[in-house]
């Protein structure tokens, strides 16, 4: 069985308990995406079909059952299909960003259709999300997801703004982070709760959660790009270098390094060499340096922290299941 099959079915047991609402985010994403216009459709259908992780929508149907009785099953799939959607646009604009071919073992949206069609998609996404929630009427709802929107686009530009800045340090990267992931964790936490009837406490402790856990997801999708294998993450490793990105990793690496060497690397990267020789000398650098176990060390930090924030809480089964969730997030070799 392949690491990704491994994956799948990890989180297929994972999300046996809330199977039924996993299928209707399912159905309501199908529902919200479809389109007359038949290049909507088209691309829509290729990019919802194709499946993925669905960790937004799980993290807030759990939230939602943790809060109380879950709220209405047709909300929470609603708005776990909003959140999906986010995501989805946001990967859409990232794709056409850093030239990715591949995702998921498949040719991106921007591979087969083209940057311009795939920026508009990805526009087309965004707003679609935001107009659905707009028509509820429920503006505490939208606020939360505006402002996750906003921030992740924020944490893009930062980014894209700091690339090929070797002197990038931790305080800077974990900004990054925040905005760029871990808003959307936040408020898929902070959506369930809310749809739950969640009081201020507990949902002040589902966005600990839901930022800890986003936090240590993207530090673990950071060490893949050095530690992984393309055939298991289903698109090419060290494209963070190959784009100037600088993470956790290299700057571990960096810190523990001196001399010519450092020096060096650090050129490179302020001149985006990108050859395949300079990459692959890069990379082991940065696995002799014994930067791999410090980030998973902090990675770990994360999800204790994110564990820590369901204290009490325990004897749930929702809770469980996130609990479990984190280790998931931590233990990924996709």
């Amino acid at each position: 069985m392949t690491e990704e099959k491994k994956s799948a079915e990890t989180l297929r047991a994972l999300y046996a308990g809330i199977k039924d609402d996993m299928d209707r985010v399912e159905a309501r994403l199908e529902e919200i995406v479809r389109s007359d216009n038949p290049l909507i459709g088209e691309i829509s259908a290729y990019l919802f079909n194709q499946g993925g992780k669905r960790l937004r929508p799980a993290l807030l149907t759990l939230c939602a059952r943790l809060s109380g009785d879950g709220g209405p099953a047709t909300d929470t799939a609603f708005w776990s299909a909003l959140v999906e959607i986010i995501h989805t646009a946001s990967l859409v604009h990232d794709d056409i960003i850093d030239q990715t071919d591949l995702r998921r073992g498949r040719d991106t949206v921007h591979a087969r259709w083209g940057a311009n069609i795939t920026v508009l998609l990805g526009d087309h996404l965004y707003i679609h999300a935001i107009a659905q929630a707009l028509r509820t009427r429920r503006f505490e709802i939208v606020d939360v997801l505006a402002d996750a929107s906003e921030r992740l686009i924020e944490g893009e530009l930062l980014e894209y703004a700091v690339s090929g800045d070797a002197g990038l340090g931790e305080e800077k990267y974990f900004e990054i982070l925040r905005k760029k992931t871990a808003s959307l964790f936040v408020a898929s936490c902070r959506i369930g709760g809310m749809v739950g009837g969640a009081g201020p406490d507990l949902l002040r402790r589902l966005e600990g959660y839901g930022l800890n856990l986003g936090l240590a997801f993207q530090i673990t999708d950071d060490l893949l790009d050095f530690t992984g294998r393309p055939a298991a993450l289903g698109k090419p490793v060290l494209t963070d270098l190959r784009d100037g990105r600088i993470t956790l990793p290299l700057i571990y690496a960096l810190n523990k390094s001196t001399g010519p060497g450092r020096d060096e690397i650090v050129k490179e990267i302020a001149n985006r060499t990108v050859d395949p020789q300079t990459i692959g000398r890069i990379q082991k650098a940065v696995l002799a340096s014994g930067a791999v176990p410090m980030v998973a060390a902090k990675a770990g930090e994360f999800i204790a922290a994110a564990k820590a924030a369901l204290n009490g809480l325990d004897e749930s089964p929702a809770a469980k299941t996130l609990a479990r969730l984190a280790d998931f997030v931590l233990e990924r070799s996709v």
